[in-house]
């Protein structure tokens, strides 16, 4: 059955997160190197990247955490892809592990967006997914959800019985390897054709 409608990931997916990253080091008083290395760490051992900040033994306040993950950079193929899709008649979402506050920058690109905080389930459970194929409106196996996690985004993408797609961007995008049945995009500009093909 054709794809009809395609969700994204946030975080690494349509958002580059490295000013986040930069402001979180800042309101921790470590250097941003040294964050950077430890988040590169944890996703080499497959932990959740806030261990870093258990490694450093700092413990920002969530008022903290949130200010610093407000400099949201979409990376440059996001809207342009995101437009090609709707162009289509697909219909487009953004769901992530984030903020409601986040959810503000995408909303004018997409036909819906939605965020755990709001939802008040996490990615990689399958409610989550549950949820993206109750907002898209269609069929879970009419529904492609592009991720650059394997673990969060590709494996329960696939398990919820929607065509997963991964893109190789991001650190994870690049140290995870995806599952065979996973379409692969290098960036977003690829995807359109790719899921033509699909």
């Amino acid at each position: 059955m054709a794809v009809t409608a395609v969700v994204f990931d946030v975080g690494e997916t349509l958002v580059d997160e490295t000013r986040n990253w930069e402001h979180v080091a800042d309101a921790c008083g470590v250097p941003r190197f040294t964050l950077m290395a430890l988040v590169g760490a944890t996703i080499a051992r497959g932990e959740p990247h806030w261990r870093a900040l258990e490694w450093l033994e700092v413990a920002p306040s969530r008022e903290e955490m949130r200010k610093a993950f407000a400099h949201d950079d979409l990376y440059p193929d996001a809207v342009p892809c995101l437009r090609a899709l709707r162009d289509r008649g697909l219909v487009v979402g953004a769901a992530g592990n984030m903020g409601i506050v986040h959810e503000d920058l995408l909303r004018p690109h997409v036909d819906f967006v939605s965020s755990s905080e709001r939802w008040g389930v996490e990615k990689p459970s399958l409610a989550f997914f549950a949820r993206i194929v109750e907002a898209a409106g269609v069929p879970a196996d009419q529904v492609a959800f592009v991720g650059d996690l394997v673990k969060n985004d590709v494996e329960p993408a696939l398990a919820a019985e929607m065509v997963a797609v991964h893109v190789r961007r991001g650190p994870w995008g690049y140290l995870q390897e995806p599952p065979a049945e996973a379409i692969r995009v290098r960036s977003l500009a690829e995807l359109p054709q790719a899921l033509a093909h699909a």
